[in-house]
């Protein structure tokens, strides 16, 4: 069936939700795609899915197709028809795909099971490694889930790139803890290539790039000048209409493909640590006692970081009873005013008010009941704190600078986070008001 072809029995006459499950019944999802080349080479590394609903209907394009999904309560169906349509259509392609099939997906859709036909398109024998892509929008209102699905992805084999990345302070500040393969630049940062935040932005991608082996990307190369420019900014690859429009893959037949272009392998235990913060840390570093006014002057340390670790920083805590997670929240909510992402988790702290600071009650069980956590995750200040009970009035307590094992120790604490029932945040809402699109 081309994608001129209304199927037999449409109302095309219905409102725009209304097709959404004519949609899914015809399985009427036709994807384009979209080069993704070497800067250097111009070859073919990949190519990106966007999605398509039947030419000519209201829901062709994605910024009908995807809200009148959400109108229809049909998000997760349709997001998760969207990506088996771009790897089955890619899979019969054969040898013209590239290595690397991009595939946009909207982690609140995916964190629900996945249909028997993705299930297939995904396990199926193919040429092309899958990488994931997604935008900052979704780590302001689902950051634990997005571990999960970086777990289910890496357990494939496949990859995960961030989108938009300079378009928001949420993609910078949890790009050590989602730590993708592949960093999309924002289109915006080619237009302004010499303003202080382009800058900034660059020097902290080339910055995770080089200590990750990540490739980077830019988005929007159009002319030669943007080509020029995204090289200055450190991208390696990129995309654009200088490259080529989105089309079918038969578009691709004869152009040169670079078969060798890998990204970092993956890790399926990276995302998802086990164990408590304070396990995680003593197992690296030194376990030291103190008191428990060496724990606070060492919880102040901790906070003066974050009041300084500015607009990417991500900061995490875990208290053991209110009246510490009581006492945080004065220089936690200071914090949340510059911080891009403030959460903690403990026991409910009876009669707190509104603040912008992600407040999650679930008291946990086990060691981790008894732990007080705080980590700081920023591009250039990266600490954590993890006390418990020891011997007599004493604590143990380790504090560690070494951003590996920060970054596990916050993982950890975002999955607490996430799992657990949280206190409306209005500035969350806000952010997140837009649904996103899962194969655009």
């Amino acid at each position: 069936m081309e994608r001129t072809d209304w199927p037999v029995g449409w109302d095309v006459h219905t409102d725009s939700a209304g097709l959404i499950p004519q949609v899914l019944a015809w399985r009427a999802i036709y994807p384009l795609y979209q080069p993704i080349v070497d800067l250097a080479t111009r070859a073919l590394v990949g190519v990106e899915a966007l999605a398509r609903g039947p030419a000519g209907s209201p829901v062709e394009f994605p910024d009908a197709l995807f809200p009148a999904a959400v109108r229809a309560g049909l998000l997760p169906q349709l997001d998760q028809l969207c990506a088996a349509r771009a790897l089955e259509i890619a899979r019969e392609a054969g040898e013209i795909v590239p290595p690397l099939l991009f595939v946009n997906a909207e982690p609140a859709a995916m964190n629900h099971p996945l249909a028997p036909d993705l299930i297939a398109a995904i396990t199926s024998p193919r040429l092309f490694r899958i990488v994931l892509e997604f935008t900052e929008r979704a780590l302001a209102t689902h950051p634990a889930g997005l571990l999960d699905i970086a777990h289910g992805v890496h357990c494939g084999s496949g990859a995960l790139a961030l989108d938009d990345v300079g378009a928001e302070p949420l993609s910078l500040a949890f790009l050590p803890l989602i730590e993708p393969e592949v960093v999309k630049l924002d289109m915006h940062l080619l237009r302004e290539p010499h303003a202080a935040a382009t800058v900034d932005t660059a020097a902290t991608v080339c910055a995770y790039a080089e200590r990750a082996g990540a490739m980077v990307l830019a988005e929007g190369v159009e002319t030669e000048d943007d080509l020029a420019t995204a090289q200055s900014l450190g991208a390696q690859w990129g995309q654009g209409w200088l490259f080529g429009h989105p089309g079918p893959l038969t578009a691709l037949a004869g152009r040169p493909v670079h078969r060798y272009a890998r990204l970092r392998s993956a890790r399926p235990d990276l995302h998802l640590p086990t164990g408590t913060p304070f396990d995680l840390a003593s197992m690296r570093h030194y376990a030291r006692s103190g008191s428990q006014q060496t724990v606070d002057a060492l919880t102040g340390y901790l906070m003066s970081l974050a009041a300084r670790a500015g607009p990417h920083a991500v900061v995490l805590g875990a208290f053991p009873n209110p009246v510490v997670g009581a006492g945080w929240l004065p220089a936690l909510t200071a914090v949340a005013e510059t911080a891009a992402f403030v959460g903690i988790v403990g026991p409910a702290m009876a009669g707190a008010d509104p603040h912008p600071v992600r407040v999650a009650a679930a008291p946990a069980t086990g060691p981790a009941g008894t732990e007080t956590d705080l980590a700081v995750v920023g591009p250039h200040a990266t600490a954590a704190l993890c006390a418990r009970p020891g011997p007599g009035d004493c604590l143990e307590f380790v504090l560690t600078h070494e951003p590996d094992s920060v970054h596990a120790m916050a993982r950890l604490l975002l999955r607490r986070l996430g799992t657990a029932p949280e206190r409306p945040d209005p500035s969350i809402a806000d952010r997140s008001s837009s649904p996103i699109t899962a194969i655009r």
